[in-house]
């Protein structure tokens, strides 16, 4: 297949020699001894995504590794990588139209027609050839990726803008094209760069967090404020919600690490992580992936679907820009009050959650107010519009009283939602939650911690104030 190729439209590669060795046969004793390092899957499914960093191998090689030893030996006929631009400055992202790409272990064919299919899929995609010339971020990948995989095809992607929209939109083009295909989508991306050793684990476990979490637009809406960093943030977030539109549910970070357990200097260092995105089975799964936990306060299905309704018409109204209707709500249970969440889901995936904790007001009352809250004020997503209310699924999550905990041991995965609170931070996370991202309790805790905007052990100190509470969802 090289030979077909033409080497006047073959990319050179422009790291070899120094982000790695140029030499063929060191180079893949090097990745191959990286990967040998690494332990088996304990995963046994098959990746969607991965993500890896594309530091010098004498920094991240071994992190990397970590990554593509998930895929070692599994056949995918193409792979799409995912990468930032450090050298050119464009909108949206690049796709490449060589017709491959040479690594000191060969050349990697380029899957050149569906490259085009995506340059024509949308305005946000396009070819920006200098984009692509200088750049080391998808480079890097490229060897571990020969080494790993039996034989594929490549579609090189360098994203310039890594905004939330941006990264929505170029993944919904190219899930668009490689649904029901098999394929594997590659994230290349550092985390924080330059902080001391104790201050980037810090800013880099914020990141982990929000990938376990499976929250692209956590991730993003943190990105945008620099509250964390990562330079292919874009990429991350990017393949994430490719994942979800490929059916993935679970995104994990394997393992991390930064320059300074490699150097010893701990005086500015640069972080590394290597993670996997995959669907995980399970027969508790409801639409999209999500699983339902808590308690039954005793509504019935009546009250529940006049719940629903509400939701719904208050949501519409706003859009319409009319009152919402008056219902007559006879029902005892829907006149308790009670704190409640609502939830938007659009194909699987989170579009909105507001809620109110405390209960002071009519739990039908409640959801109304959050509905539209959730619809329109939830500051990571962008304002419902009306061509999307009849793609989104409404979940409402009716709430028990807070209850202040002495001891965590009672704190129940799957029963019971936490609230945290210290100084003026506070954070909270809904009963189903942990069991969608099959958290145990001690992660519980640090992932709370980690929405509230404290340290993952922030919960082990005094003055840390944990309630607990259940929820009906439905």
């Amino acid at each position: 297949m090289t030979s077909e190729l033409s080497e006047n439209n073959v990319r050179q590669p422009v790291v070899a020699g120094t982000f790695y060795t140029s030499d063929p046969r060191s180079l893949s004793t090097e990745i191959k001894k990286y990967l040998d390092n690494v332990p088996p899957p304990s995963l046994t499914e098959k990746p969607i995504g991965l993500i890896a960093p594309h530091a010098g191998y004498m920094y991240s090689g071994q992190v990397a590794a970590h990554a593509y030893k998930q895929v070692q030996g599994k056949d995918y006929d193409f792979v799409l990588v995912i990468a930032p631009s450090h050298h050119a400055f464009f909108t949206g992202a690049s796709v490449d139209t060589m017709e491959g790409y040479r690594t000191p272990l060969g050349v990697i064919p380029i899957k050149i027609d569906l490259c085009r299919r995506l340059i024509k899929s949308s305005s946000l995609i396009s070819h920006y050839p200098q984009a692509h010339m200088q750049e080391h971020s998808l480079e890097v990948q490229l060897p571990f990726l020969q080494e790993a995989l039996p034989k594929f095809m490549l579609i090189p992607i360098i994203m310039g803008d890594q905004d939330i929209p941006t990264c929505e939109g170029v993944a919904e083009a190219i899930s668009g094209l490689v649904k029901n295909q098999n394929c594997l989508i590659v994230a290349s991306s550092d985390l924080s760069h330059y902080h001391s050793y104790n201050e980037a684990k810090q800013l880099d476990q914020q990141v982990v967090d929000y990938i376990n979490r499976y929250d692209p637009r956590g991730l993003g809406s943190e990105l945008h404020q620099h509250r964390v960093e990562a330079c292919g943030g874009g990429p991350i977030m990017t393949a994430l919600f490719i994942g979800q539109h490929l059916g993935a549910n679970r995104a994990q970070v394997i393992t991390y690490a930064n320059s300074g357990d490699v150097t010893g200097d701990y005086a500015g260092v640069v972080g590394y992580a290597a993670g996997i995105i995959y669907r995980a089975e399970d027969q508790h799964e409801t639409k999209g992936g999500r699983r339902k936990r808590g308690i039954d306060l005793g509504l019935n299905e009546n009250e529940k679907k006049l719940l629903h309704r509400i939701a719904e018409e208050a949501i519409r109204s706003a859009l319409e820009k009319k009152l919402p209707p008056h219902y007559t709500v006879e029902s005892e249970k829907l006149q308790e009050l009670r704190g409640a969440f609502v939830s938007l889901h659009k194909k699987g995936m989170l579009r909105g959650c507001i809620g109110h904790i405390r209960g002071d007001r009519p739990l039908h009352e409640t959801i109304k107010e959050m509905a539209c809250a959730a619809a329109f004020e939830d500051p990571r997503f962008p304002p419902l519009t009306f061509e999307e209310l009849d793609q989104v699924d409404i979940e409402i999550s009716a709430l028990t009283p807070l209850r202040k905990i002495a001891a965590i041991d009672e704190i129940e995965v799957g029963k019971h939602g936490i609230y945290m609170v210290k100084g003026f931070y506070s954070g909270l996370l809904l009963p189903q939650v942990p069991t969608e991202y099959g958290w145990d309790r001690l992660e519980f805790l640090e992932h709370t911690c980690s929405k509230a905007g404290l340290h993952k052990d922030a919960w082990k100190e005094s003055d840390t104030e944990i309630y607990i509470f259940s929820a009906d969802v439905f």
